[in-house]
This record gives structure tokens, C-alpha cells and sequence, in this order.
């Protein structure tokens, strides 16, 4: 016989409901593929849920949520055969070295979702829509590569420049900061 499940506890059940988007926004923005956020989310509040008696009440619950979530983005950069969870190590690195030392104002999202999108909208018109194929549709290479009549490598290899050109942009726009 198991034993019974413990209780959400209505403050918790408050935390989630206000903090959940901004949460799944933040990994999103840590460079988490798409299919992988929602189950790095759940994970980030099971661990909020279980660690919830240690938390000081008076701490932003916002950036305490961020906190572990950003530590099971740098595990899952470490674990190879889950590596597809993360779209790219550099850049996800980077944004999440960015978020530690940024200010931080009432939503992280609010801060550097704009930069990101500047340089995105800053790069050549084939390099925004291979980065959209990719990242934002979830294409693989070989998908790319028969839309934009170019080979699989070629895509690789242009993505690897735009995620090069990406970060640069980010970190000239975070430095100015």
C-alpha cells in the first residue's frame, strides 16, 4: 500500500500560478529546446515544492524559482546524452551567466527577450529565417537544407556562424548594461 500523497499547500499553489509563465519563459531563454521546457519547468517547481521549507519567505520567490532552474540548465549542459534538451552550450552558458549578474527587474524575460530579438533582427534575412526554421519551428538540418535547396553540413555550418554572430551581439548589448 503507498503512502498518501503529500498536500500542495494554498501559498505554494499561489507561487506556481503566478510564477509558472515567467519560469517557462526563463528557461525558454536559457537556450532550452522548445520540447524540454515544460519538463525542466515541472522539475525547477518539484524541487521548489520539496526544498519549499527552507525557502525565506522573504526572498523574491521569482528569483529563487530562476535559481534552480538555472542550475538544472548548467546539470543538463553537463549530461552528454541529453544534450538535445539544450539548443546550444555557448550561447545557453552565456545566458545564463548574463541572468546572474543582470539587474533584475520585475521580469527577467522584460530585460533580455528584447536583446536577443535586436540581434536576431539585426542578422542577413536567410540567416533569421534558418535561425527560425531551427530554434523557433524546430527543423532539423536536413529539413533546412531542402528548403533552402543548400546541403545538411552547409546549414550546420551556417548556424554555427549565426550562433557565433548571436552571441557577439548579446554580449556587446549585456556589456553595455
Amino acid at each position: 500500500m503507498s503512502s498518501p500523497s503529500p498536500t500542495v499547500s494554498p501559498e505554494f499553489a499561489q507561487l506556481v500560478a503566478q510564477q509558472h509563465q515567467q519560469l517557462r519563459s526563463f528557461i525558454r531563454m536559457l537556450g532550452v529546446a522548445p520540447d524540454w521546457v515544460d519538463d525542466l519547468a515541472q522539475e525547477a517547481l518539484l524541487i521548489a515544492w520539496r526544498e519549499q521549507n527552507t525557502y525565506d519567505r522573504q526572498r523574491d520567490p521569482g528569483k529563487w524559482l530562476r535559481g534552480i532552474a538555472r542550475n538544472l540548465v548548467r546539470n543538463e549542459i553537463r549530461k552528454h546524452a541529453r544534450q538535445e534538451r539544450i539548443l546550444h552550450n555557448g550561447l545557453a552558458e552565456l545566458l545564463i551567466n548574463a541572468s546572474e549578474v543582470a539587474p533584475h527587474p520585475e521580469s527577467w524575460s522584460e530585460c533580455h527577450v528584447p536583446v536577443l530579438r535586436d540581434c536576431v533582427e539585426q542578422l542577413a534575412p536567410k540567416s533569421r529565417e534558418l535561425v527560425s526554421g531551427r530554434y523557433a519551428d524546430g527543423w532539423k538540418a536536413a529539413d533546412l537544407a531542402d528548403h533552402f535547396n543548400m546541403t545538411a553540413a552547409s546549414v550546420r555550418q551556417a548556424l554555427s556562424r549565426i550562433r557565433v554572430q548571436l552571441k557577439r551581439c548579446i554580449e556587446i548589448h549585456t556589456a553595455e548594461v
